[in-house]
């Protein structure tokens, strides 16, 4: 039996933002052994080189300093030695996401691909973790968070923790910090809420009673007969800020942030657009259990967490979540059938605002995604699509076409369901699994709906035309309406507010700024000689007519530049999508849809 890697990490300086940690070899490579830390974090594509935070690391053994050499940007090695032999390192950890680590005084967070250096040759070794608690008085009250296994902790408690290997070890994140807790049972596996960060009047019965349904839903949906989660413990970990947004899924848990503004508040039943996307977010990373998780592209199956993995699948994980996660806040009743087809309308216009849709497929944005999605500059509208967004309509339609080529009697559950059967159940099992590789999954498609999809592959995933929910969606009862009939005088940009400024920050392709001459980055200064608001150009729009050619000056850089501008309407999209009542077996259809 091998023994296992210890590690140690803890903080004597949480206001420096540092966290101090060790690990131990007990049997070290005869000729040195070699460590070294991840590149990127699985969830997120994008090279991210987190050994760039360790800011000094040292080596001993029995008490003696040990030679260690840096063999390339995130790789050590340490000189033979005869007995155990230990690292010790500090990790600055200044970063409020759910990709890396922060620390202070109010809280800590970390995923092990930040702190946890990966032992050379024993990576299938039991990995031992002691969470102590950080020096000073402002962690007195603080508590421990994370899905890993307790072996001489407390639930919730400092002390040692467990993973049975090191990809394992680094699918667990850690919150520390005097957090709100609650906790539920779905389909009799736990599930614990934690949140950190100051919210008066929270919820939590609520937002307990509202993750439950969506949990057992989504158990139920992978498992129909047995309803078995394939973890026997989940935590989702909430870190509320003023303003913000993310999230990050693991095997049994996710790192999430949200706008204080989102949570639900005592004593009020409405649930808000904030509250609602949160829903969202959660029902997304929780749906990641499964999809991705467990369900993978042969890509990260394993992950090397060293240089990029590349797949042309991102469609399938990314955007079929992006699909499924509200899909299953109307199948559970948090929202209604409006409000979904709203939602859907909503992402409909998002993707077809963007010129990028004509020049890039969904299989090379997945493709793409370290050197595109995950860089995006003031250009991606016109360059690039989002494997999210449109990811989630070819699902839709994708769904849409299997129940009307079939009669209702097949559809993407069912796609799904099989993913799961032939790919993820077995995925951490004794026997392990495979990942799905690029040229099955249209097969697998094929097989299991009896529709033959090629042209709809070719078309919509390996080409770049618009989805056909116009022909689609009537079928199911569903009116789809353009109403750009009453679009009004637009420049063809996005504003953002920078300061007391309005500042240009995309230019959408063909639109009357770009014809004009107008740059992301130029800060708007007047029209007709009115000043513009730093909110934007509505107001001062309103007044004029298609056609009309009006004086814009502005700031690039500190040269101020003049453009005669001929107005456009808005030509951006503004699709509606209403239900309605006939024909009956229309709305019979979109019933079996939105019920499941």
């Amino acid at each position: 039996m091998t023994t296992p890697i210890r590690y140690s990490i803890t903080s004597n300086d949480c206001a420096a933002h540092l966290f101090d940690v060790t690990v131990t070899v007990d049997v070290p490579a005869a000729d040195g052994q070699v460590f070294s830390l991840p590149a990127w974090i699985p969830g997120s594509y994008m090279i991210r080189e987190f050994a760039r935070n360790i800011v000094r690391v040292q080596a001993e053994s029995g008490g003696k300093k040990v030679a260690l050499r840096k063999l390339d940007k995130h790789t050590w090695k340490a000189a033979s030695c005869a007995g155990p032999l230990m690292l010790s390192y500090q990790v600055y950890a200044w970063d409020l996401s759910v990709r890396t680590a922060h620390l202070d005084q109010t809280h800590a967070f970390f995923n092990g691909t930040s702190v946890f250096l990966r032992v050379h040759g024993q990576e299938q070794s039991a990995h031992v973790v002691d969470i102590r608690r950080p020096a000073g008085d402002a962690s007195k009250r603080w508590r421990v968070a994370t899905a890993m296994a307790e072996l001489k902790a407390r639930r919730y408690g400092f002390g040692t923790y467990i993973a049975n290997d090191y990809d394992e070890l680094i699918d667990h994140p850690v919150e520390l910090g005097d957090f709100s807790l609650a906790t539920f049972t779905a389909h009799g596996v736990q599930h614990d809420i934690v949140i950190t960060g100051r919210v008066p009047n929270l919820d939590l019965p609520r937002l307990s009673a509202d993750l439950r349904k969506i949990c057992e839903a989504q158990i139920a949906f992978f498992e129909p007969k047995s309803k078995r989660a394939p973890m026997s413990r989940y935590v989702f970990m909430t870190l509320v800020v003023g303003d913000g947004y993310g999230g990050l899924e693991h095997r049994a848990s996710t790192a999430l942030i949200c706008a204080r503004s989102d949570l639900p508040v005592k004593g009020s039943g409405e649930l808000s657009d904030g509250y609602r996307t949160y829903l969202g977010l959660c029902s997304h990373e929780y749906f990641h259990t499964w999809n991705v998780k467990r369900i993978k592209p042969a890509a990260f199956a394993p992950y090397d967490l060293r240089e990029e993995g590349y797949t042309s699948l991102l469609w399938l994980f990314e955007g079929f979540t992006s699909y499924y996660d509200d899909l299953f806040l109307v199948r559970t009743g948090l929202i209604d059938e409006p409000a979904y087809l709203a939602m859907l309308g909503k992402t409909i216009n998002g993707v077809l605002r963007g010129s990028g849709r004509r020049k890039q497929s969904v299989a090379e944005s997945s493709f793409d995604a370290w050197v595109k999605y995950y860089r995006q500059d003031e250009n991606a509208p016109n360059a690039i699509v989002s494997y999210y967004t449109k990811g989630s309509l070819v699902a839709l339609a994708l769904d849409l076409t299997i129940r009307s080529e079939t009669d209702g009697r097949k559809s993407l559950d069912d796609i799904m369901l099989a993913l799961w059967q032939q790919y993820g159940r077995s995925f951490y099992s004794r026997n392990g699994g495979r990942g799905i590789a690029e040229d099955e999954a249209e097969a697998l498609f094929e097989e299991v709906s009896g529709v033959k999809l090629k042209r709809f592959f070719d078309r919509y995933i390996r080409g770049i035309e618009d989805l056909p929910f116009a022909q689609l969606l009537p079928a199911l009862a569903v009116k789809f309406d353009d109403a750009r009939k009453d679009a009004k005088p637009s420049l063809g940009i996005r504003v953002v507010r920078d300061g007391g400024d309005a500042k240009v920050a995309n230019v959408y392709e063909g639109g009357a700024g770009h014809r004009a001459g107008l740059s992301a980055g130029d800060r708007l200064v007047a029209l007709d000689g009115l000043r513009v608001p730093p909110a934007g150009l509505d107001g001062l729009l309103g007044r004029y007519r298609e056609n009309d050619v009006v004086a814009l000056h502005v700031f690039r850089r500190d040269e101020l530049m003049s453009f005669s501008v001929k107005l456009k309407n808005d030509d951006a999209p503004q699709m509606a999508l209403t239900a309605e009542a006939k024909p009956v077996a229309a709305v019979r259809r979109r019933r079996s849809w939105l019920q499941g």
